[in-house]
């Protein structure tokens, strides 16, 4: 009896050593268990594709920057600003002159013109006498044929400078150009036709020098 449970208690201790060599090789160190294979996704990237993606990104930056997100404000030379200022005054005086260059030759333009008229006006009752002493003589001598040339050269002059004798006979009477101071009844004349004139009239240019002295049909 006594073998016999010594035999049990020996078959029961090889038993438990050889449990706890197991439990060993299962735990040692190091060692660690297989990883199943984690599953592909997806699809391989090329070194074309991604050169092309990084093309398309540099573009895309480079279209902001023009269209002015990534654009830095022009900012102008402080050289350019005063070339500009010099520029804009030299317009203005250049401006300047010529407005007083025309504003000054107007000035003279009326001065000369208002000086022309007083002398005209000193000059036309020695005309008016021309035409007088020539009217009664007799052109067939040489002291009228003289004087007659000196007339005609003095109305030259006259009209060099631009007067000219206002027309009158036969004329409409117009209060612009005429003078009336005598008023007849003239069956033959039509009516405020001017019939004679007493004093001729002058223009001076585009401005009446003296009016016409006249008499008017009624």
């Amino acid at each position: 009896m006594e073998e016999d449970r010594m035999t049990q208690s020996s078959e029961e201790t090889e038993k438990e050593e050889n449990t706890a060599a197991e439990t060993e090789e299962t735990e040692k160190p190091g060692e660690t268990a297989e990883q199943p294979d984690e599953p592909e996704t997806g699809e391989t990237v090329t070194e074309e594709e991604a050169a092309e993606a990084v093309d398309a990104e540099f573009t895309s930056v480079e279209e902001e920057k023009k269209t002015g997100f990534f654009r830095k404000k022009d900012k102008k030379d402080k050289k350019d600003e005063k070339i500009e200022d010099l520029m804009d005054r030299l317009q203005r005086q250049m401006a300047e002159f010529d407005n007083f260059r025309k504003r000054t030759e107007k000035e003279k333009s009326v001065m000369y013109d208002g000086g022309a008229r007083d002398v005209i006006e000193k000059i036309l009752p020695v005309v008016d006498n021309f035409e007088r002493g020539l009217a009664g003589a007799d052109e067939d001598t040489p002291f009228v044929d003289g004087m007659n040339k000196i007339y005609k050269q003095l109305v030259t002059v006259l009209t060099d400078l631009g007067v000219t004798p206002i027309e009158a006979v036969g004329q409409t009477f117009d209060p612009n150009y005429h003078n009336a101071v005598m008023h007849e009844d003239n069956p033959d004349a039509g009516e405020n036709e001017i019939t004679q004139e007493l004093q001729k009239g002058y223009m001076y240019k585009d401005t009446v020098l003296r009016y016409s002295m006249v008499k008017v049909a009624n």
